[in-house]
């Protein structure tokens, strides 16, 4: 199974998008359409690749929008880049989420006591390869860690590339720990500090910030699945989210490849990128 991408607008501007296609070319949501199992007997996942290992803009899939393409988030009328927050350099994994997963704002976690984010699964993907922005990959799971984000549960589900040399090493969180020593410590320091910057205070953890095992962390996908299928087949309320689909089949939102023909021709044509902007490699620092 093989996807491409295409993008539309200027990047670096608000009008920027990147769609998605499948292997016949017809364009599908990475929301929706693309399987959440790469290998359901192996528990091998997809994942989205949003935003690229080592960059700062804040891309994610927009969930409330046709299609689903890819489109930078703002703030405050401006684009949103995350911040360097010494040590860490942008984002300090290839970050994503795993499709037809969704976080529902409706159900309260039994364990964090919080409820869902209303996004698509979160992942942490620790390959040593820098993927490109919307890349399909297909990860092992190895643990999770449940950030607590302005009072909702965000799920950071940590994985590994099944592509990576490496990959057969991981096969749950202890081995994160082993074999990649501080990148667990880092990883919770980056979610803890990453917001300071805009003037909020430091995030929070469930479990205080330990990650939950392999097992836990599949769980916790395979329930965020379910949650999605509640809300592809109009069972829950979808709100303020754009369920327009192309490939799920028993879905009330599939549409034909003609209607989705129109919603990406509608956009802005593709162009030169603007320049980002200087104040991105600004370093921030601050006492722990």
């Amino acid at each position: 199974m093989s996807f491409t991408t295409e993008e539309r607008g200027r990047p670096n501007t608000q009008d920027y998008r990147v769609f998605f296609k499948n292997a016949e070319g017809k364009y599908i949501s990475p929301f929706h359409d693309i399987p959440i199992y790469a290998n359901e007997a192996e528990n091998i996942f997809h994942a989205v690749v949003e935003v690229p290992r080592w960059t700062n803009a804040k891309m994610e899939i927009a969930t409330k929008d046709a299609l689903n393409p890819l489109k930078q988030d703002m703030k405050k009328g401006n684009l949103r880049y995350v911040a360097n927050v010494f040590p860490h350099k942008g984002y300090i994994w290839n970050y994503g989420a795993i499709p037809q997963t969704w976080e529902d704002p409706n159900h309260q976690d039994s364990d964090t006591g919080c409820c869902g984010d209303n996004d698509p699964i979160d992942i942490c993907d620790i390959g040593n390869k820098v993927c490109s922005r919307g890349e399909i990959i297909k990860v092992k799971v190895l643990g999770t860690l449940a950030l607590i984000d302005e009072g909702e549960t965000d799920w950071k589900v940590i994985v590994i590339n099944t592509e990576d040399p490496e990959a057969g090493d991981f096969n749950n969180i202890d081995d994160v720990r082993k074999l990649k020593p501080g990148y667990l410590e880092a990883t919770v320091d980056w979610f803890k500090r990453y917001k300071v910057p805009d003037g909020k205070p430091e995030n929070q953890f469930a479990f205080n910030g330990e990650f939950k095992d392999r097992d836990f962390a599949i769980e916790t996908v395979k329930s965020t699945h379910e949650f999605w299928k509640a809300l592809i087949s109009k069972k829950t309320g979808a709100g303020e989210l754009n369920c327009m689909n192309t490939n799920v089949l028993d879905s009330p939102f599939c549409c034909s490849a003609g209607d989705a023909d129109a919603v990406v021709e509608s956009t802005c044509a593709s162009g030169p990128e603007d320049p980002i902007p200087s104040s991105v490699d600004n370093w921030f620092y601050y006492e722990k």
